[in-house]
C-alpha cells in the first residue's frame, strides 16, 4: 500500500520546484542581506586572484635574488681560474728559463795501454834476421803442446774408466730348473742314477737338492734342482748330457723353470 501511495505522489519528483520557490521567498524576505552576501562572495572571488599574484611576485623576487647570488659565485670562480692560469704560466716560464743545458753523453774511453818507448831497430846482418824469424812462432807451438798434454790426460782417464768398468762384475742372468729324471723300471739303482746325474759338471751349473717321487707300480723318479747361468748353460745341452747315461736314465723332463 505504501509503495502504491508513493508511486502516485509526485512531490518528490518536483522537489526542485519547491526549492526554487523557497529560495525566491527568502530572497524577497531578506533582499539586502542576500545582495550583501552576494557581494561578499564576489569580493572573495576577486581577492583570490590578487593573493595568487602577490605570491607569484614574491617568488619572482626570490628567484632574482638567487640568480644574483649565482652570478656572484660564478664571477668568483672565473676570477680564481684566471689567477690559477696566470700562476701556471709564470711557473712554466720560470722553469724554461732556469732549465740547465743538456749534458752531452759521455763516451766510454778505454784506458790507454802503456806505450813502450820507441826504439830504432839496429841494423843486423841478413843471417841474424833469419835467426830472429826462426825464433818467432807464428802458429802457436806452445798451445799445441798444451793441447797434446790435455789430450794425453783425457785418454789416460778414459782408459782407466774402461778398465774399471771391465773389472766391475755385470748382472748375470740365472735360472732355477727342476728336472724329472725317469728310470727304466723299478729295478734301476736310483742312488747310482743320481750319482750319474750329479757327475755332469759345466761352467755355470750348480746342482741342488733332490728327492725320489713315486710314479706308480713301485717305480720312482728323481726330482733334482739346479741353477744355471743362461749365457753358459742351456736346457738342451743339460738334457743331452744326462741322457747319455742310458743304463739308468730313460728320459729327462723339465718340471719347473724360473728366472732368478
Amino acid at each position: 500500500m505504501a509503495v502504491d501511495y508513493f508511486m502516485h505522489e509526485k512531490i518528490w519528483f518536483d522537489k526542485y520546484k519547491y526549492d526554487d520557490a523557497e529560495r525566491r521567498y527568502y530572497e524577497q524576505m531578506n533582499g539586502p542581506l542576500g545582495s550583501s552576501s552576494h557581494q561578499q562572495s564576489a569580493s572573495t572571488t576577486s581577492s583570490a586572484p590578487a593573493g595568487d599574484q602577490n605570491e607569484l611576485l614574491s617568488r619572482i623576487s626570490h628567484l632574482e635574488v638567487e640568480n644574483q647570488n649565482l652570478r656572484s659565485v660564478v664571477a668568483d670562480l672565473q676570477m680564481a681560474i684566471f689567477k690559477l692560469e696566470s700562476r701556471l704560466n709564470a711557473l712554466e716560464k720560470s722553469s724554461t728559463s732556469h732549465q740547465p743545458s743538456p749534458v752531452p753523453p759521455t763516451q766510454h774511453v778505454t784506458p790507454m795501454k802503456k806505450v813502450e818507448p820507441f826504439s830504432v831497430p839496429s841494423k843486423k846482418p841478413a843471417a841474424a834476421e833469419e835467426d830472429d824469424d826462426d825464433d818467432i812462432d807464428l802458429f802457436g807451438s806452445d798451445d799445441e803442446e798444451e793441447d797434446q798434454e790435455a789430450a794425453k790426460v783425457r785418454e789416460e782417464r778414459l782408459r782407466q774408466y774402461a778398465e774399471k768398468k771391465a773389472k766391475k762384475p755385470g748382472l748375470i742372468a740365472k735360472s732355477s730348473i727342476l728336472l724329472d729324471v725317469k728310470p727304466w723300471d723299478d729295478e734301476t739303482d736310483m742312488a747310482k742314477m743320481e750319482e750319474c746325474v750329479r757327475s755332469v759338471q759345466m761352467d755355470g751349473l750348480v746342482w741342488g737338492a733332490s728327492k725320489l717321487v713315486p710314479v706308480g707300480y713301485g717305480i720312482k723318479k728323481l726330482q733334482i734342482q739346479c741353477v744355471v747361468e743362461d749365457d753358459k748353460v742351456g736346457t738342451d745341452i743339460l738334457e743331452e748330457e744326462i741322457t747319455k747315461f742310458e743304463d739308468y736314465v730313460q728320459s729327462v723332463d723339465i718340471a719347473a723353470f724360473n728366472k732368478i
